[in-house]
C-alpha cells in the first residue's frame, strides 16, 4: 500500500449498529431481559476478577445450552440479520469510497469491536470491510461454539491498530511486534481515523490522536453526548458528532475533513 491509502476503523455497537448486537435477538431468545444479562455478567466477572468480555462470551455459550438454542456458527450469522443502522450507514461505505477516490485516496474499513464477530458478518454491510476484528469462537467439527478463539477487550483493541499499521492482519502472526521501517509500513497513522461510542474506546482513540491520525466520537442520546463532550474536552478525540453518517451531517462532514486533509499531504510529498 501507499501514501494514498487511508484506514476508517469503526467500533460496532453504538457506532455503526444501534445498541448491543447481542440484545437484537440473541438474548430475548434466552427469555432474558439486556439488563438482566449484562447484569449477570458483572456479577460473573467481578466474583471471579474475570475480564467482562470473557465473562459474556462465557456466559452466552452457558445461557444458550440451558435455554436449548443454537449455538453453531450459522445461528450467530443468522443473529446478524436483523440489526439496525444508524442513518446514513447502509449507503455510507460506497459515497465514502467515491468521495476518498476523487481525491486520489483508497479508502479501507475495519471493524474494531468487542461485540460478536459472527454476528457482525452476517450483517447487511459485514462485505464493505478489509478485516472484521471483533470477538469470535473457536467451534467443533460441527460447527457449534465451544471456546472463544478472539477475546477482544478496550486496552487489547490497540494491537489491531498495529495489524493495520504495518499489514500483520492475522491475529496469530506474532510478527506485528517486529521492527519495520516507516516507508514500508502498510497504513501510517496519520493516514488513520478512528470511530468509536465510548470509553472503551479511548486507548484506541488516543493512541491514533496522538500518533497523527484522526478520532471522532460519535453519540445518540443527550447521556452519551456529554461522554462524548468530555472526551474531546480531556484531549482523546478530535472531533464528537451524532452518529448520522448522511451527507451534509455533522459526521460525515468531519470525516471528508479529515480526508481533505490526508489528500493535502499526498499531494504536497
Amino acid at each position: 500500500m501507499g501514501l494514498n491509502d487511508v484506514a476508517l476503523m469503526y467500533d460496532f455497537d453504538g457506532t455503526l449498529a444501534k445498541g448491543n448486537i447481542q440484545e437484537y435477538n440473541f438474548i430475548p431468545a434466552l427469555n432474558m431481559t439486556s439488563d438482566s444479562f449484562w447484569k449477570e455478567v458483572s456479577n460473573l466477572a467481578r466474583k471471579n476478577n474475570m475480564d467482562s468480555v470473557l465473562a459474556y462470551m462465557y456466559l452466552m455459550l452457558k445461557k444458550a445450552d440451558m435455554a436449548n438454542i443454537s449455538i453453531k456458527k450459522s445461528s450467530f450469522f443468522e443473529y446478524g440479520k436483523n440489526i439496525y443502522f444508524y442513518e446514513g450507514v447502509t449507503d455510507w461505505f460506497k459515497s465514502i469510497n467515491e468521495y476518498g477516490a476523487s481525491l486520489g485516496l483508497n479508502i479501507h474499513h475495519y471493524i474494531i469491536s468487542s461485540g460478536i464477530k459472527e454476528m457482525i458478518e452476517g450483517t447487511e454491510i459485514a462485505n464493505n470491510f478489509d478485516r472484521i476484528y471483533a470477538c469470535s469462537y473457536m467451534y467443533n467439527i460441527d460447527n457449534i461454539a465451544k471456546w472463544p478463539a478472539l477475546c477482544v477487550n478496550y486496552t487489547n483493541k490497540t494491537q489491531f491498530l498495529f495489524r493495520i499499521n504495518k499489514g500483520v492482519l492475522d491475529v496469530y502472526d506474532a510478527k506485528v511486534n517486529d521492527y519495520m521501517k516507516e516507508e514500508e509500513k502498510n497504513i501510517k497513522f496519520s493516514n488513520m481515523i478512528y470511530l468509536g461510542d465510548g470509553e472503551t474506546d479511548i486507548p484506541c482513540m488516543k493512541l491514533v490522536k496522538n500518533f497523527g491520525g484522526k478520532s471522532i466520537a460519535v453519540y445518540d442520546s443527550m447521556q452519551r453526548k456529554k461522554v462524548a463532550e468530555k472526551m474531546f474536552n480531556d484531549g482523546r478525540v478530535n472531533y464528537y458528532a451524532e452518529a448520522d453518517y448522511r451527507d451534509g451531517e455533522k459526521l460525515n462532514e468531519y470525516i471528508k475533513e479529515c480526508l481533505n486533509e490526508i489528500a493535502l499531504k499526498v499531494e504536497n510529498k
